[in-house]
């Protein structure tokens, strides 16, 4: 299923805004449009599954996903691997894009567990 151009509009939009709040540093702002841009490959997977499961964990993590994005270097981190996402969509290659999200989604999960680590280890 190829990405509709109004979706690949709302992406580009969306990792404007996000690049505009790097430069701001504003974290905030970029956590906004992020969730902007997740939600719309959501739902533009075709996967009403895949776009209902990840409500759950995205709620319920919304807070330590926020404070990680205060971490230097992480919202450039975040903003190359979304371009990388991009590029793949632009040029029709799901299979490529669906390999870089699942990529991008697994490193988020691990620096979460190394910001519970190093909180852990703050409040011991």
């Amino acid at each position: 299923m190829r990405i509709s151009d109004e979706a690949l509009e709302d992406l580009h939009d969306a990792n404007d805004k996000c690049q505009e709040a790097i430069e701001a540093q504003d974290p905030d702002s970029y956590y906004s449009e992020n969730e902007r841009f997740h939600k719309t490959i959501y739902r533009e997977s075709g996967n009403g599954i895949l776009e209902a499961e990840t409500r759950i964990p995205y709620r319920r993590l919304q807070p330590f996903r926020r404070q990680q994005l205060r971490f230097r270097g992480r919202m450039a981190q975040y903003m190359n691997e979304h371009k990388t996402i991009l590029e793949a969509l632009e040029r029709g290659d799901s299979e490529a894009a669906a390999n870089v999200l699942r990529g991008h989604v697994a490193i988020q999960g691990e620096k979460l567990h190394s910001l519970m680590r190093t909180l852990k280890n703050i409040a011991e």
